[in-house]
This record gives structure tokens, C-alpha cells and sequence, in this order.
């Protein structure tokens, strides 16, 4: 099978990605591969890399701002798709509940929650900062803040 040299907005190297096969393209789709918006290709198409680094410092800031006791520092962000990070959490109530948006691509991270085998999971968009807490292969997520930016 031959395989179609992705071009992206933001220069991301895709070949390694576990997704490519559903995608349309960065390029062709104007940064919507999966059909929702990706934010490093927003931050591209309106001000460049500079802009992009901006906003992921600006996203790490709010991150390592929250204070969580046992999350270590957060160094660096990067692309996610909203498929791969979308976890559904039970409520309280037994309500069980997606908060992201499948199409989308998100600036994001794992980090490993200080003596403890879980991770923290962090998503962000222009909208909203997402921790939440999961196992091995993100069994059991729990919310840890989700809020509004």
C-alpha cells in the first residue's frame, strides 16, 4: 500500500501517528484533518510558530498554576486527538459522561502522579483546562478540574 506523505500547518512529523488512516490531511483539510479545530493550526494560520510557542507557555503557566500537590511541573505540551484523550467518566451519580470533542485536536500531556501508579491526563483547547486522573491504559479516569479558561 502506498502511503501519502501528509503537509502540515504546524510542521509535526505524522508518519508515526496511530491515526493517519482516519485522517484527511492538515493541509488539505485548512488544520480540520478529523474535521474539528486543531489549536496549534489556528495558532499557525494566525501568527506562526511564535504564536504557537506563546500559547503553549501560556497553557503550561495555567497549568502548573493549579496547584496540584503530587502533579509534577509540566515542561511541554503537545498535539492529541480528541478521539485518543476523549475518556468517559462516571459521575456521582452513575451518569456516565465525554467532555471533548472527538474531531478535535488538543494540546496535551501525561504525567506520572507521584507515588502512585496512575497519571494525570492534561487536555487543553481555547475553552477549557481538563485534568483528570486514570490507571493503566486510562482504566478508571476521574476527573480532577475541569474548568473554563
Amino acid at each position: 500500500m502506498l502511503q501519502r506523505k501528509m503537509k502540515t500547518i504546524c510542521g509535526i512529523d505524522c508518519t508515526e501517528c496511530g491515526w493517519k488512516e482516519c485522517c484527511e490531511g492538515c493541509s488539505e483539510t485548512d488544520g480540520r484533518p478529523f474535521g474539528g479545530e486543531c489549536v496549534a493550526a489556528e495558532c499557525y494560520k494566525g501568527g506562526g510558530e511564535n504564536l504557537f510557542k506563546a500559547y503553549k507557555e501560556r497553557l503550561i503557566e495555567e497549568f502548573n498554576a493549579l496547584g496540584i500537590d503530587d502533579m509534577p511541573p509540566i515542561e511541554d505540551l503537545c498535539q492529541l486527538n480528541g478521539a485518543y484523550v476523549n475518556l468517559e467518566y462516571v459521575l456521582p451519580n452513575g451518569e456516565k459522561i465525554k467532555l471533548l470533542d472527538d474531531s478535535k485536536i488538543y494540546l496535551g500531556y501525561q504525567v506520572e502522579k507521584h507515588n502512585s501508579d496512575r497519571c494525570y491526563g492534561l487536555v487543553a483547547d481555547n475553552n477549557h483546562l481538563l485534568v483528570c486522573e486514570y490507571g493503566c491504559n486510562g482504566a478508571e479516569p476521574e476527573i480532577i478540574i475541569y474548568k473554563k479558561r
